[in-house]
This record gives structure tokens, sequence and C-alpha cells, in this order.
């Protein structure tokens, strides 16, 4: 992560970055450059993550950004979300994720549509380009899902017994 944010920022770039506290005691992250926003939690992060981005891009990496690229998938799945989310496939390295994904959609694991959900590239531009263009076109059945906090308070049912 660092490498990329020094790169964007000395390429004129603005940056975020968005750390637990407890990664910014021990150094992890190494130096801060442009903005830096510390939160309590990994879900926090992905929270002020999402209300903070335009878009969503994996490069290779670990089972942290595995599981925030699949968090984001999940979420525009479930309607959460319509932002662009992409896999930066450098030198071949998510090709077997891929192949994986289109795997569990061939055994009706994953809709063809939520399959579309997540775009790859090999080169930065490529994949630039194609999150400008996607659209985000859920499942019917999500779309229907309300996340708002009118959509998710509980109905009230009568349930006075008459005799």
């Amino acid at each position: 992560m660092g490498t990329v944010s020094l790169a964007a920022h000395v390429g004129g770039s603005k940056v975020l970055g968005i750390i637990p506290k407890a990664l910014t005691a021990t150094n992890i992250t190494g130096m801060t450059v442009g903005t830096e926003i510390q939160v309590s939690t990994m879900h926090e992060r992905i929270s002020k993550m999402l209300e903070k981005s335009d878009a969503f891009i994996a490069l290779p990496g670990g089972y942290g950004t595995l599981e925030e690229i699949f968090q984001m998938l999940s979420w525009s799945q479930l309607n959460i979300h319509r932002k662009p989310i992409g896999l930066l496939n450098v030198n071949n390295f998510f090709d077997g994720l891929l192949s994986f994904l289109n795997h569990a959609v061939e055994q009706n694991f994953i809709s063809h549509s939520a399959r579309q959900l997540l775009v790859s590239a090999s080169t930065a531009d490529e994949l630039i380009d194609k999150l400008q263009h996607f659209v985000h076109a859920p499942d019917p059945v999500m779309a229907q899902l309300d996340w708002s906090e009118q959509g998710s308070k509980k109905r009230r049912f009568d349930l006075t017994l008459s005799l």
C-alpha cells in the first residue's frame, strides 16, 4: 500500500489513507503521504472506504486484499452500493482466482450478473477504462432490497386476540 500511495502522491494525485489505529502503533504501514484517517476497527475502515471511494481496485495482495475486495463485491451484489470494482491482474496474479469465480458461476454458486460486478485487466489504463464504463446491473431479486433506515425498521403486526 505504501508504494502505491507514494507513487500516486508523487504523480500529483490526492491520497487518502484509512487505517485502524492498531496498525499505526506498530508502524506496519510505513510513512504516510496525503491525508490519513484513523479508525478504531477494520469494519469502520471498510465503511469509511465505501463512503469516501468512487471505485475499488485490488492489486496483488494477501488475505486482507481478498477480504476487502470480496466484501465490496458482496455489498455490490446485495445492492448496498453501485460502485465499480476491479482487479489489476499484474503478471496474471489473479488468473487462478478469476478461473475459480468462473467455475463458481458454472456450478451455480455465483450468478452470471453477480460475476459481472468484478472487472479485471492486466494494465492500469485498461482497468481504469473498464471501470469508467462500468454499469451496475444488480440481480432483479437483490435490486428489491432496501438498506435505508426506513426499509430496515421492523414491521408492526396486530397480534390482538379476538374471541
